[in-house]
């Protein structure tokens, strides 16, 4: 069973992509972060000043492991709120593994993933919305993800729970003034303000929850359903925006069977292209499948391109039909 992050442990681990490179991280975290690193390198740590780095010498038992630059944080100041140690080392994936076996053996434990971060959210250095804006920002692989993870790592989101967690407070302490003397002639709220002021803050929470599905919808990619009837050029569409013949295109009616989805970045934005089966009247199982997948993908989508072959529009028929 996983310790308790708030039982005293030392935690440890590489904080860069494993590998070989010209630096990798090691970061120690506990109370014997200090300790333990001041042992590797003989003494000369535990004189350091927090926050300022430091050349030492790290030793594996008796000979030199490498020549680190060590940069130590003393709790509460620091990312977890705990001591932290970090170790900048030559990117060397030997190097790495042996040191993180010497911290082992000198006590430490092998964090779990995101260990850190959860010691931070528990020292309260972060709160929840903050730490999961960590897991975005090094998720984000495109401008607008990184705008929002950028923001809410700020701490924006959070102010604006906390002003309605405020408010909710404020409100709910003249309502139990009001029901606690609401038979004695004292009014301690104009009730008609009072009924505004809830309807703007929930107004301004289901504007909040909109923009959740507008954010996701950045950060995953905007859904964007390629629709119309056979052989309008969906497919095609689609390879163009791609540059590339990623669907097969074909006059014969039908070719496209099921959806098939592309990610490209537009000024900074990520949309998914979904190019769907050709909308028509079948008696074919696998293409009405086909089909349905498509009107699905359409309901969930955020935008529709709908596309019509030109000819479809110049008589009443074909104008009606495209419209159906």
């Amino acid at each position: 069973m996983p310790a308790h992050p708030l039982d005293g442990t030392t935690i440890c681990a590489l904080s860069t992509p494993p590998g070989r490179g010209g630096v990798a991280v090691v970061r120690i975290s506990g109370p014997q972060a200090w300790p333990v690193v001041d042992a590797l390198c003989r003494g000369k740590l535990e004189g350091c000043q927090p926050g300022r780095a430091a050349l030492r010498i790290l030793h594996d038992g008796e000979k030199p492991l490498d020549e680190a630059l060590l940069l130590p944080f003393r709790g509460p100041k620091s990312f977890t709120g705990e001591d932290i140690v970090e170790c900048h080392i030559h990117g060397s994936p030997f190097i790495a593994q042996r040191l993180m076996e010497c911290l082992v053996d000198a006590g430490c434990r092998p964090a779990l993933p995101g260990e850190f971060t959860q010691r931070a959210f528990l020292h309260g250095k972060r709160d929840l919305a903050q730490a999961e804006a960590i897991g975005d920002l090094i998720d984000a692989e495109h401008a607008g993800a990184h705008q929002l993870a950028i923001q809410q790592l700020g701490g924006g989101f959070s102010d604006e729970i906390n002003a309605f967690r405020q408010a909710l407070i404020e409100y709910a302490a003249l309502m139990e003034l009001e029901l606690d003397f609401g038979e004695e002639d004292v009014e301690f709220v104009d009730r008609d303000g009072y009924r505004k002021h809830v309807t703007s803050l929930l107004d301004r929470i289901a504007q909040l929850l909109s923009g959740f599905s507008t954010g996701r919808a950045i950060a995953e990619g905007v859904p964007v359903a390629i629709l119309g009837a056979p052989n309008r050029g969906k497919s095609t569409l689609l390879n163009a925006l791609l540059r590339e013949d990623r669907a097969i295109v074909s006059d014969t009616p039908g070719t496209t069977r099921d959806t098939l989805e592309e990610v490209l970045t537009l000024e900074g934005i990520r949309f998914r292209f979904i190019d769907t089966a050709g909308l028509r009247d079948t008696t074919d199982d696998i293409e009405a499948e086909g089909i349905r997948r498509a009107w699905a993908k359409a309901a969930s989508a955020r935008f529709v391109l709908y596309l019509v072959d030109a000819r479809d529009l110049v008589d009443a028929e074909g104008r009606e039909a495209t419209t159906r």
